[in-house]
């Protein structure tokens, strides 16, 4: 069999959604499976490198931004109050990164957008077959939260699902039978997403198919007058937003998911955050070094909000959390990786003609972003929120590379309309 087969993004549409299919899986359920799922997520990318490492890894160098957070993640177990922790994690977090980083020069976006569709699909359907109902203490409801422990987790793969399904339809040019699948696949997103009841997870994919819809009438215009049609356009949703602070639509929207203005704890949560914040604010205690067992402060917290598990909680909100973790150094790398794969795909989708592969990204890229302010989605190994960031990253250092002249490109090769080197 030809190495094209797994490696080149114009040949291996079946392998890349397939391998894309199953990591999503993996992802959402590798605690129920344990480590051998993680085997699996492993076999699907790091072989790839022996059939053709410098068109899999290519050029790393030109990737150190991308490699900024977690390479500081690592080091801070010289400073962690939890060695062992943040060693073994940090490590998890870069193999994680590795692989996203392979997909990203062997995945097309299409087949990105099939294989993420046909991946949250199967995890909602194994939800649905085998999920169950959890009590909330805090808000004393029953909430369904599928195999997951949490119904913000099973609300943001449902969020993906709508938002590939989504795509099908307004972004990218798929067949008439993609579509009939993409319908199926979200109006079961749908189902979920509603019947989560994660006002996160709704909110978020309301916004961003705001946002992608209202970009793609932009497209619709030259890419010289699309600049002043975003400039204006942000104007107006700063102003909108504004009036809508003021003038209470805040509370209305949350009273209409049942929350009140503590975002059921989450705001108490912050302030317990930043309390830590202060003890180590440079580079803070460690890379996932505070929701250890047997640290007072963290056994404190799992009290306070009913974890009896005593284990996969957070802070509910990515940068108080890098700021305990890794401190103001952590900060401004996560925020410069995030800034620059949104701004990135935003940049292409204004600038060029063609800028469906751009618009698509942007989409996932602003779902990371509303979400970060509420969730840790992308700041941990083995999850999908870290896949799809360094995924992003991964497609931003390619396409930047492509951007230099065709003639210093002496094996240049088109990936969804856009120049790709083999090198």
């Amino acid at each position: 069999m030809r190495k094209s087969t797994f490696i080149d993004p114009e040949r291996n549409q079946k392998y890349a959604t397939a391998a894309t299919a199953a990591s999503v899986f993996v992802f959402a359920y590798s605690i129920i499976f344990g480590f051998l799922s993680i085997l699996v997520f492993y076999a699907l990318w790091l072989p790839l490198v022996f059939l053709d490492y410098r068109k899999v890894l290519g050029n790393y160098v030109r990737f150190y931004w991308i490699f900024s957070f977690v390479t500081l993640a690592i080091l801070s177990f010289a400073w962690s109050a939890a060695p062992p922790v943040t060693i073994r994690a940090g490590i998890q977090y870069a193999t994680t990164i590795i692989c996203a980083l392979i997909a990203s020069r062997t995945v097309s976006t299409s087949s990105f957008m099939r294989g993420m569709t046909i991946g949250v699909a199967v995890v909602l359907i194994y939800s649905l077959v085998f999920g169950e109902f959890q009590y909330d203490e805090l808000d004393g409801t029953y909430d369904f939260v599928g195999a997951f422990s949490s119904k913000n987790q099973l609300g943001f793969f449902a969020s993906l699902g709508v938002y590939f399904a989504f795509s099908s339809f307004v972004i990218m040019r798929s067949s008439r039978t993609w579509r009939v699948f993409s319908l199926l696949a979200g109006t079961l997103a749908v189902y979920c997403l509603l019947y989560s009841s994660s006002a996160t997870s709704i909110i978020a994919t309301v916004a961003t198919i705001m946002i992608s819809l209202t970009l793609g009438f932009a497209l619709l215009f030259p890419p010289r007058y699309r600049k002043v049609f975003f400039s204006v356009l942000l104007i107006v949703a700063i102003a909108g937003a504004g009036i809508a602070l003021n003038s209470g639509v805040l509370d209305v929207i949350l009273g209409a998911f049942g929350k009140d203005t503590t975002l059921t704890g989450r705001t108490y949560l912050w302030q317990e955050g930043l309390k830590a914040f202060q003890s180590s604010p440079w580079l803070g205690m460690g890379y996932q070094a505070y929701w250890v067992q047997g640290f007072s402060e963290a056994e404190r917290l799992w009290d306070e909000f009913y974890i009896a598990t005593r284990s996969g909680f957070h802070f509910h909100n990515t940068y108080i959390e890098v700021l305990v973790e890794l401190g103001y150094a952590g900060l401004v790398l996560i925020i410069a990786i995030l800034a620059i794969v949104v701004f990135g795909n935003l940049g292409r989708l204004l600038d060029y003609p063609q800028a469906q592969s751009a618009h698509l990204l942007f989409g996932v890229s602003v779902l990371l972003l509303i979400r970060s302010f509420f969730e840790i989605d992308f700041i941990q190994p083995y999850t999908i929120g870290s896949f799809l960031l360094y995924y992003l990253a991964g497609q931003i250092a390619i396409k930047r590379h492509a951007d230099r002249p065709v003639n210093s490109l002496p094996q240049a090769a088109y990936h969804d309309g856009l120049r790709y080197s083999r090198r």
